[in-house]
């Protein structure tokens, strides 16, 4: 079966395992490979998971009007668009010169209690020293780089599954 002929609910929860296994990875780098999510990659994914949750209620309602295939492609390319805002921003962290790279700040634990939601995105956003650390990397990239890759391909996911011309049956 070609997933690129596939109908709007297939395609929409391919896109959800997709977030899925991603997440999952992410666990597993946590848990057993013991790499702790700096403040941007918790951000990261926060995305993730709102990209497979737009993805997963697209499937489930698998909508057979183009309006409503639309509608949740936009919402799928909004998540997919914020986790590639929150992944670049955290390139250009890895990216800075040693003297340019921010101070740590508090964790996001600390954060969360202290101020409010505004004041933590405000925080976590202009970035941390230990954000800017690579723990991780394959083929050359660290991981907010794949992040961003991997957020890239599936706004084209959710882009072409939403917006496709479709055959009528």
């Amino acid at each position: 079966m070609n997933p690129f002929k596939a109908s709007f609910r297939i395609q929409f929860l391919l896109g959800f395992l997709a977030c899925a296994g991603l997440l999952a990875y992410a666990v597993y780098l946590q848990f057993y490979q013991h790499l702790e999510p700096c403040p941007l990659c918790i951000f990261q994914r926060v995305a993730f998971a709102a990209l497979g949750l737009m993805f997963l209620l697209g499937a489930i309602h698998g909508p057979g009007k183009p309006l409503g295939r639309r509608i949740w492609g936009v919402l799928a390319l909004i998540a997919a668009g914020a986790g590639m805002a929150v992944a670049g921003n955290h390139v250009r962290l890895q990216h800075l010169p040693p003297d340019q790279v921010p101070a740590c700040g508090p964790g996001l634990d600390y954060m969360m209690q202290a101020m409010p939601i505004g004041g933590v995105i405000r925080k976590v956003m202009t970035g941390s020293g230990e954000c800017a650390n690579v723990d991780w990397s394959f083929l050359g990239l660290a991981m907010p780089a794949w992040s961003l890759i991997c957020f890239i391909v599936l706004a084209l996911w959710a882009a072409y599954a939403a917006f496709r011309a479709r055959s009528p049956k």
